[in-house]
């Protein structure tokens, strides 16, 4: 699973002027080294992470990880059948937020 994009953070351009520490672990240890580990794809990664944040009610979060789901190669499709998928499992406010959010990142 070498020929996978090189996962990059945006910690500390986001919010690195207010929580420094968190933005240099966000870079440096969330996505320099769990990220770009090489026993699971990237694409996988995505997958894995935008269920959970749907689970949690993460939206804000979502958000982002749409964009990079679809970066890693997760088709819009894909990321539509995984919310209906997590409907039944998350619950459904929570799947209803998530298609909210999808459809506003995928109009973007």
């Amino acid at each position: 699973m070498t020929d996978q994009p090189k996962q990059v953070g945006g910690g500390r351009r986001t919010i690195g002027d207010i929580a420094p520490k968190l933005a240099e672990i966000t870079d440096d240890v969330l996505f320099e080294d769990v990220w770009n580990r090489p026993d699971l794809a990237a694409r996988d990664r995505s997958l894995i992470t935008v269920a959970v944040l749907i689970a949690g009610g993460d939206a804000d979060q979502l958000a982002f990880h749409l964009g990079r789901a679809k970066d890693n190669g997760v088709t819009e499709t894909e990321l539509i059948e995984a919310i209906t998928h997590l409907a039944f499992y998350a619950g459904w406010p929570k799947a209803m937020t998530a298609i909210t959010v999808a459809k506003q990142v995928f109009a973007a």
